[in-house]
């Protein structure tokens, strides 16, 4: 059920748990544009799965707005390698979050979700009333089920007790601030920095997990930023709700493009032993196009500027 409470983020003090990920760090750098008060949680002193010192720290900052941004991810290899850690601490996390969000009369919670939550071999752009309407896909489904149980908690809360929280499903996003390391960054940032490699190591081919034929939509992640903030003051909904491109691509010609903005000049080869994942996966965004939100920034624009801070930050990247 949506309904309309008017809403702004200006005057209010906001948290926005995970500030050190990809999204935590740009909705941080747009939130200091604005009129609100940013208050931070170090990772050092404050473990999210840990419930204690959460039911602490949020009794003792009071955030009136939260962004949960917090999460563990990771590619294919390492949520099949460790479905354990993925499954146990986004529940904790998010548990922990958005039951003290409660406790503590936060005004407004944003849940980011992710679009794996939606059924393996959906063929048409994925629709927010699909979510639990079939299977997961097997290599992510733990991830999956933490992020699931996140927008259920958010709709047991608003449909319990009134609160604002919503939760937004991003499609895979790319951009500054990803993750590099190379047991569980996602494809944007594995390709990215295995070109580069590639070509400053003179090497004649770079391999590429799978067939190339998925489809994939690649979302900049500044624009994922200004869509939460957007969503924050004008969406107020149980239902979940989709923020992406709608425009999909396989991983040959994304390969391919990444390739060209590289400069790299040798082969591509296709390593069809290892999984492919879900074959499409593309979201349909009529319902936040229509509410005024369209993302701004194009796939090679933003690529282009996403090698362009991994060559800036590469020693840092590197460590």
């Amino acid at each position: 059920m949506e309904e309309n409470r008017k809403f702004t983020i200006d005057n209010k003090r906001i948290w926005v748990a995970g500030s050190n990920g990809i999204v935590g760090k740009s909705i941080v750098r747009l939130l200091k544009e604005r009129k609100c008060k940013l208050i931070f949680s170090d990772r050092k002193d404050l473990d999210l799965t840990d419930q204690r010192m959460v039911k602490n720290w949020m009794s003792k900052n009071k955030p009136d707005v939260i962004f949960l941004a917090a999460a563990k991810v990771g590619g294919i290899h390492a949520n099949n390698s460790f479905p354990v850690n993925f499954l146990e601490e986004n529940l904790l996390i998010n548990l922990n979050i958005i039951k003290n969000a409660f406790i503590n009369q936060t005004e407004k919670l944003i849940n980011l979700g992710s679009s794996c939550v939606y059924p393996k071999n959906i063929m048409k752009p994925i629709t927010e009333e699909q979510i639990l309407s079939g299977p997961l896909e097997e290599t992510n489904q733990w991830y999956s089920l933490a992020k699931i149980s996140s927008i259920k908690l958010c709709q047991a809360y608003r449909r319990q007790f009134n609160c604002d929280f919503i939760s937004i499903m991003p499609s895979n996003l790319y951009g500054p601030g990803d993750n590099f390391n190379a047991s569980s960054s996602h494809v944007p940032a594995a390709l990215i920095d295995r070109f580069h490699t590639a070509k400053i190591n003179n090497l004649e081919k770079v391999e590429v997990w799978g067939s190339g034929k998925p489809l994939r939509e690649f979302l900049y992640v500044e624009d994922l930023a200004k869509a939460c903030i957007f969503l924050a003051e004008h969406y107020s909904s149980d239902f979940p709700i989709n923020v992406g491109t709608g425009e999909e691509i396989s991983i040959k010609d994304f390969a391919e493009l990444i390739k060209k903005i590289v400069g790299f000049k040798g082969k591509i080869i296709f390593d069809k032993s290892k999984p492919d994942g879900v074959y499409k996966k593309v979201l349909n965004t009529k319902k936040v196009n229509k509410l005024g939100w369209n993302p701004t920034t194009s796939l090679e624009s933003g690529l282009t500027k996403y090698y362009q801070w991994y060559l800036n930050n590469f020693r840092s990247i590197r460590r």
